[in-house]
């Protein structure tokens, strides 16, 4: 609606102060009732979403490969974060990373004690030589002529 000029005076999207208010009044609203509040980097990217730990949330999200929907609604971020970026975003906060499963039950403990950035074990998609092209991007999907939306 504001790409398009539909609502006049319409805002392109919420402020970072107006999306870590919502994370801060969720966290106080919510009360435990829902005990998991996911900051989102892939809307708002990997500095703000440090800050929405920091305003009540404890899930950074998850990794992502060819992510289209926040993309698709113009979010900038979103296509590939590699597992030991998530954990050295938690660490560079001074807290223990984790990884969860879909159900949120912890399936390890990044522990400060046991971290060795030289013998930590990388994940697969930690890989560096990793060939990101082959996932895709949004972009790229929408110059595909087999995908544009015909309106007819």
């Amino acid at each position: 609606m504001w790409q398009k000029g539909l609502i006049s005076g319409l805002r392109a999207g919420p402020t970072g102060a107006d999306v870590m208010r919502m994370y801060a009044v969720s966290r106080l609203m919510l009360n435990g009732f829902i005990p998991n509040i996911q900051v989102s980097w892939v809307k708002e990217g990997t500095r703000l979403a440090q800050l929405g730990l920091l305003a009540g949330c404890n899930d950074l999200g998850g990794t992502l490969i060819n992510e289209s929907i926040s993309t698709a609604a113009g979010a900038g971020h979103g296509q590939l974060l590699r597992p030991a970026d998530f954990r050295a975003l938690t660490r560079d906060l001074g807290r223990i990373p984790a990884e969860r499963s879909t159900l949120y039950t912890i399936r390890k403990v990044f522990d400060f004690n046991d971290f060795d950035e030289e013998s930590e074990a990388p994940e697969p998609l930690d890989d560096p030589g990793l060939d990101t092209s082959r996932f895709g991007s949004y972009q790229e999907l929408i110059r595909l002529r087999e995908f544009r939306y015909a309106d007819r």
